[in-house]
């Protein structure tokens, strides 16, 4: 399947690699801090509109999986800016990484605040850089990025 002239072919296993692969990185991530976060969101004082502690893995499975399908489409794309754009998807990957094993792992709030600033600006910063290459990916992106400011909100409520 070609979308365009601009396009690579679309593969249903590319796709699947880059929706898997962003996956993983919440997976591991969670593995890495420890799992089930419950009893420590649990004891946290929350900030007005603080979601139950259930909403966060099934948000971020949907999240992961628009990231993937987002970055993948950018790849099809042959544009100047396609491999800048997705270089700042890896870079904000690799911090949202960090996030669960900071704030939940080492239990900073502080740590998770500083996290969640970094990540906002880079999934801002992605986000403009998927526009410029292919329109329909920031859109994709568009509930990652208004969740990660949603974070950064409840972060600060944290700490």
């Amino acid at each position: 399947m070609k979308a365009n002239g601009n396009d690579r072919q679309l593969k249903l296993t590319e796709l699947l690699i880059y929706i898997i692969g962003a996956e993983l990185v919440g997976a591991l991530s969670a593995l890495i801090a420890g799992g089930d976060f419950s009893e420590y969101y649990l004891a946290l004082e929350k900030p007005p509109y603080s979601p139950p502690a259930w909403v966060f893995p099934v948000a971020w499975g949907i999240l992961y999986a628009l990231m993937g399908l987002a970055a993948y489409l950018v790849s099809l794309r042959t544009h100047k800016l396609r491999r800048t754009a997705l270089c700042v998807y890896i870079v904000q990957l690799a911090v949202n990484f960090l996030y669960a094993p900071v704030f939940f792992g080492l239990k900073s709030n502080v740590g998770g605040l500083l996290v969640s600033v970094v990540l906002a600006v880079l999934v801002t910063v992605m986000t403009v850089s998927f526009a410029r290459v292919r329109r329909i990916s920031a859109v994709i992106v568009l509930p990652y990025l208004l969740w990660t400011y949603y974070a950064l909100y409840l972060s600060v409520g944290f700490v």
